[in-house]
């Protein structure tokens, strides 16, 4: 347990680091640019989600994400105590992460974002993001195990470009980037709206896969006969 803790907790602090991070290096470089500085977040977030998915997914399944784990605890493939601590050290290690990341570019390390990310499209692209990241994780799990890391990777890539809110899909990262008042930050007044979105779409995904990747019948299985529901 202490080493599944350790490795979502240090998973979560290096994803924040790297969200955060490398936004203030890309807002610094990009000269005003928003275009420039969202392509250099969104190459570093993706790059490290695949670099992290692989190295801590035998350890601790690498959720990095309360999203994600109670959608494997609604699977009953994680018990209510261990979901109960990765919450718990994902938040941590988020804001850690962002703390870490403003240590390292001699900012401020406790902020309060100022900046508003609210209203319905946003909300939906959160519920949206959300739902397609489980979605993703859970399907690529069943075709390819092998490839969950890289398709996670593609995924939320694809995310900050397609959605309004930049696909944040994550409610611990919502909490440590509204402790940011950088390039990826989001108001903390706003945070509380996106983190229901994100459960919301989560739960959909959850349900929905569940149906979609049901195991089926196959031909070869042998046909019930009169009395089977009899049997003890």
């Amino acid at each position: 347990m202490y080493r599944k803790l350790v490795a979502e907790a240090l998973g979560t602090l290096l994803l924040l680091a790297t969200v955060v991070g490398s936004g203030i290096m890309a807002e610094n470089l990009a000269a005003g640019n928003d275009a420039v500085a969202l392509l250099g977040n969104t190459l570093a977030t993706g790059a490290i989600l695949a670099v992290l998915i692989t190295m801590f997914g035998r350890i601790s399944g690498a959720h990095f994400n309360p999203a994600v784990t109670v959608a494997f605890l609604i699977r009953r493939e994680i018990d209510g105590k261990t979901a109960a601590a990765y919450l718990v050290v994902q938040v941590a290690g988020a804001l850690a992460g962002a703390v870490l990341a403003h240590a390292m570019f001699d900012l401020d390390l406790l902020q309060a974002s100022t900046k508003a990310r609210t209203g319905m499209g946003q909300w939906l692209s959160e519920a949206v993001a959300a739902f397609g990241l489980v979605a993703t994780i859970l399907a690529t799990l069943k075709a390819r195990p092998s490839a969950v890391a890289a398709m996670v990777g593609l995924y939320i890539s694809a995310g900050y470009w397609f959605t309004a809110s930049t696909s944040f899909a994550n409610p611990a990262v919502t909490v440590a980037r509204s402790f940011t008042d950088t390039f990826s930050g989001i108001a903390p007044v706003d945070a509380p709206a996106f983190i229901v979105a994100q459960f919301a779409g989560a739960l959909v995904a959850t349900a929905l896969m569940a149906w979609l990747l049901k195991e089926r019948r196959r031909d070869t299985d042998p046909l019930p006969t009169a009395g089977d529901d009899q049997k003890p």
